[in-house]
């Protein structure tokens, strides 16, 4: 079982400065080879931390990928912290020399002098060609690992991954398998509920089953690994017909479907119209809803949202309205939430124990989602 860690290297990850798209681009293309990935870390532009970094992956995977740390400046220590990792040294190559300045020549400039650190790569190393930057890659093969070293920028990572790396994995590691993953998203029942309802299946080798919460929604991911994406598919498909048969209309989508899409479509295809308001949300419904009739107040009471909704249903002409009031700094954090429909009048007051910043976006989602049902159950 061929496996991976990936290693970001950059200290303005650290500090927040950028944000790293990297792992998640090489972990989604390690599942599709069928490749178990162990661990990733970020280190910051420290050669002897990255040196150990990888040392001690060596010890855990057969594959190691580092990104960043490949320019040719003094904070850029990817090819000196691989050299060490190893023991060997750097040496200069020439062929990766004269891709970087016909890379650099492209753009009617002549190389500086500091940009040769870019043609030093570990003693023994297998250069790779990086034909739309200047940052030359390597792999530093030992018995068991693959030490692959790409740059920091997501453009020229995706290319040389896909030209170079990906090839080179199926050939030295027989890569023969593929990870496949779905996502179910649900609403409606907590993650402890789920769990309760599906706990045999989160105790599978193959498919795995597992959970995610976030705010509103849980997440039911399946992963199957096997030959090909079919069988893959197919083992996928028996464990998420059992899932969706054990929470029903809890489920309502899947891996890139959103609760408010799913929402929107539900009622455009019912042939209904939606007015919605809004208090201590700051916005989030009417950007999320974009919906041409969605109106903001501020410390709504309960009648005085359901008096608003009733108003702002009759000035849209709306054949459904939504309203959602919410207090973040009242000491008893709450949601109240109201919803008209042609059946009649309906609210909820439900009590929150989470994090105060996170209460908008969650007494949204359980909003929508019960606009959701609402809707379903009108037929």
């Amino acid at each position: 079982m061929t496996s991976a860690e990936i290693i970001t290297i950059g200290t303005e990850i650290l500090l927040g400065e950028i944000v790293d798209t990297n792992t998640r681009y090489l972990a989604q293309n390690l599942r599709g080879l069928g490749v178990d990935l162990y661990r990733t870390i970020t280190i910051g532009d420290n050669e002897e931390r990255i040196a150990s970094a990888i040392r001690e992956s060596m010890e855990h995977a057969d594959i190691i990928i580092t990104t960043g740390g490949l320019g040719p400046t003094i904070d850029d220590p990817t090819r000196e912290a691989v050299a060490r990792a190893v023991g060997v040294e750097t040496e200069f190559r020439e062929e990766l020399w004269q891709q970087v300045v016909a890379t650099i020549a492209r753009y009617g400039r002549t190389p500086s002098e500091n940009q040769k650190r870019q043609a030093y790569v570990p003693k023994g190393s297998l250069g790779i060609a990086n034909p739309v930057g200047t940052a030359p890659c390597f792999i530093v093969e030992t018995e068991r690992n693959a030490v692959i070293s790409l740059p920091g920028v997501p453009n020229e990572m995706e290319y040389v991954l896909h030209e170079s790396i990906i090839p080179y994995l199926q050939k030295r590691f027989n890569l023969n398998e593929v990870i496949k993953v779905r996502v179910l998203h649900c609403s409606g029942l907590g993650e402890g509920m789920i769990d309760e309802k599906i706990t045999d299946l989160e105790m599978l080798s193959n498919p795995t089953v597992g959970l995610a919460a976030h705010t509103g929604v849980v997440d039911v991911r399946i992963a199957a690994k096997a030959k090909s994406e079919n069988e893959a598919n197919a083992m996928i498909a028996r464990i998420e017909s059992q899932v969706r048969e054990r929470l029903g209309s809890v489920v309502f989508g899947a891996d890139e479907d959103k609760l408010e899409e799913v929402v929107l479509d539900l009622i455009a295809r019912h042939g209904l119209t939606l007015a919605a308001i809004e208090s201590g949300l700051d916005g989030m419904l009417a950007r999320t809803l974009r919906v041409p009739h969605t109106a903001l107040f501020t410390n709504l009471t309960p009648d005085s949202l359901m008096q608003a909704l009733r108003d702002a249903r009759a000035n849209a002409h709306a054949d459904i309205a939504l309203g959602v009031s919410v207090n973040p700094e009242h000491e008893t954090r709450a949601a109240e939430m109201a919803l008209i429909t042609s059946n009649g009048e309906k609210t909820q007051h439900i009590t929150y124990g989470g994090p105060p910043r996170s209460l908008p976006r969650w007494a949204m989602n359980l909003a929508l989602n019960w606009l959701r049902m609402t809707v379903k159950e009108m037929g």
